[in-house]
């Protein structure tokens, strides 16, 4: 079990950097601008499920595999590029009734969760990090080590929650004025097109 103190440090770690501007947290403010705070809680909620999964690979010891072999992570990366290249195409393309229609298909509950884990699971620097992270306040003495892995995992995951559920709330505020300036839609989508393709090619030159 990790002590009390250690994971008081952990979390004000975790807080500093799920608040630093990333790839992450800049996809839930333009999610929550453009559809809204319910969209960025769930998309949200999409991310920490993949936080989760990034902390199953660390503490298993997957993300060896990515520091080791150049060809899994580039695979990782460009398909994650790819997805959000995709992401910026729809945002481009999209047109004036389709912002008119809020609860379109495109719209709903499980596809904006699918957005959110897709992003943040594509991103295999995100297990390096955790596997790079972690193990600075896993301490043998304390117990199992996977368990610990898991502790601090979930404990990131509960500080991104409420980092990034803030973040969608605040930038979700602009949804009611947002829906009623169509013209503000449609540019608001291109500047989210745009932040798709930065963060694809973030992604696609991203070394180990």
């Amino acid at each position: 079990m990790i002590p009390l103190e250690t994971m008081l440090v952990f979390i004000g770690v975790a807080a500093a950097f799920a608040a630093v501007p990333g790839p992450d947290n800049i996809f839930v403010i333009t999610q929550s601008a453009v559809h809204g705070r319910i969209a960025g809680l769930i998309v949200t909620l999409g991310i920490a499920l993949a936080l989760f999964v990034h902390t199953t690979a660390a503490a298993l010891g997957v993300a060896v595999i990515f520091q080791t072999s150049q060809y899994a992570f580039s695979a990782v990366k460009y398909a994650g590029a790819a997805y959000l290249l995709y992401l910026a195409w729809q945002a481009f393309t999209a047109s004036k009734a389709k912002f008119e229609n809020d609860k379109s298909k495109s719209e709903t509950a499980p596809k904006q969760l699918l957005r959110g884990f897709t992003v943040c699971i594509a991103n295999p620097k995100i297990t390096i990090f955790f596997l790079a992270f972690l193990p600075q306040f896993v301490v043998p003495e304390n117990g199992s080590t996977i368990v610990q892995f898991y502790q601090l995992g979930i404990l990131m995951v509960c500080v991104t929650l409420v980092v990034f559920a803030a973040i969608a709330i605040a930038a979700g505020s602009l949804g009611t004025w947002i829906k009623g300036s169509p013209k503000t839609q449609i540019w608001l989508k291109r500047i989210s097109g745009i932040v798709f393709v930065s963060l694809a090619v973030k992604l696609a030159i991203a070394e180990r």
